[in-house]
């Protein structure tokens, strides 16, 4: 059986790790080399393009982390969850939810993300 509630734990610790080396450490062991990611931001996939997507969200929102809000609903081989983005302790101004679909080992193969809160400009 899946654990999803660990995989989104790990998905959200390689969203929020800065140090280039350790985040590229983390993507390749939670996702699989041809993993495909889609959000209203942005289409990338593989490796390079999970980490590359994750770097410029650091260079946009520097100091901000991504939290889990709610609980981990999954079945299957996929599952969904809500994410925030903001600073540590306060309410985050974006909120997202994303749906995973992971193979036979747990590692994520497809995400698709969508965006419920945006701050305006």
């Amino acid at each position: 059986m899946t654990d999803f509630n660990a995989i989104a734990a790990d998905y959200i610790n390689a969203f929020n790790e800065t140090d280039a080396a350790e985040r590229k450490r983390l993507v390749a062991e939670l996702f699989t080399a041809d993993v495909y990611y889609v959000d209203p931001m942005a289409a990338v996939s593989g490796h390079d393009g999970v980490d590359a997507f994750i770097a410029a969200a650091h260079q946009q929102f520097p100091g901000w982390v991504f939290t889990l809000v709610g609980p981990v609903d999954g079945h299957g081989t996929q599952a969904r969850f809500t994410w925030g983005l903001g600073p540590a302790g306060a309410e985050p101004p974006v909120i997202g939810f994303d749906v995973i679909v992971v193979d036979e080992d747990g590692r994520i193969v497809q995400v698709l993300g969508f965006l419920d809160k945006v701050p305006t400009a």
